[in-house]
């Protein structure tokens, strides 16, 4: 992965390298190396930051709080997801937006803001008119259920 990685990012291209960064830092993760996954995915937003290119930003930011979350930085962490919810909203992507909400409700769980978690999910969810079957909508109704119980 790193030396496709390079010989890509040695054309010049710019198109989906946050994406392909994102993929190397997950394999980072999934190989237990949180740190370098961090550091990956730092590389990856300041590419963004750099091509402009958009689009993954919101994930990015959410994985990047999942990782913080995994160095117990929940504070960190809430600012990550929060960024993520804030771009998703911005960019009117709904999916980005249901997932970093539902990142961000389960740490507040983890810290009994369940009032707010209830109260930032429910509208998200409420908007899907479909796909109910998918695992992101699943995981956000099994987390309602639960804040509702």
């Amino acid at each position: 992965m790193q030396r496709g990685s390079a010989a890509y990012q040695a054309t010049g291209a710019t198109t989906w390298m946050p994406h392909f960064v994102a993929l190397r830092a997950n394999a980072y993760e999934i190989a237990g190396d949180v740190e370098q996954a961090l550091n990956l995915m730092d590389d990856a937003l300041q590419i963004v930051e750099r091509t402009g290119e958009r689009w993954f930003s919101a994930e990015l930011n959410r994985h990047k709080g999942r990782l913080l979350l995994r160095q117990s930085q929940p504070q960190a962490a809430e600012e990550s997801f929060g960024k993520a919810l804030s771009i998703a909203r911005e960019q009117e992507a709904k999916l980005w937006e249901l997932r970093a909400a539902t990142s961000l409700v389960r740490l507040w769980c983890e810290q009994g803001r369940r009032a707010e978690a209830h109260d930032l999910l429910a509208p998200i969810y409420g908007w899907f008119t479909e796909g109910f079957d998918t695992a992101d909508l699943k995981d956000a109704k099994a987390l309602l259920d639960a804040l509702d119980a």
